[in-house]
């Protein structure tokens, strides 16, 4: 079949990479990383012009979201079910951590960039929260 057809695409890799970009637009797959893992987790990001939508294909995947305006506060986690779609609003701080066999599909602004999506570090307890809720979840000592 021709690529002006049906356009396919895969990531068997890991982390994160954008695999369809179009007009202002981006999907892109995020697999598990061991940077990804809750022990590993230090810091926190938004997206301060743009929501972004995460879809949890197989496996397991929390989302972490946290108050704050100019640094994260309160921390709540998600646990994500596979096939419902969970959109992290504009300016909103997140994080996330996956499971070995994960696959989640990315949809954001095609023009979210480090530029516009501020980190902000964690303290050392609020890292330690995102191990808790993890082990509260997941249970083990950081999940599955």
């Amino acid at each position: 079949m021709q690529n002006n057809l049906l356009e396919i695409q895969e990531y068997i890799g890991e982390g994160y990479k954008p695999l369809v970009d179009f007009e202002s637009w981006r999907v892109a797959m995020l697999n598990y990383s061991p940077a990804l893992r809750p022990d590993q987790l230090t810091q926190m990001q938004r997206h301060n012009e743009t929501d972004e939508v995460f879809v949890l294909l197989q496996g397991r995947c929390i989302l972490f979201v946290g108050e704050g305006e100019k640094r994260v506060g309160r921390i709540y986690a998600a646990d994500l079910e596979p096939g419902k779609i969970y959109n992290v609003k504009r300016a909103v701080w997140h994080t996330h951590t996956l499971s070995f066999e994960a696959k989640v599909l990315v949809v954001e602004n095609r023009e979210t960039t480090y530029d516009n999506s501020p980190s902000s570090p964690l303290t050392p307890a609020q890292h330690q929260e995102l191990v808790r809720l993890t082990r509260s979840l997941w249970g083990g000592d950081d999940g599955p």
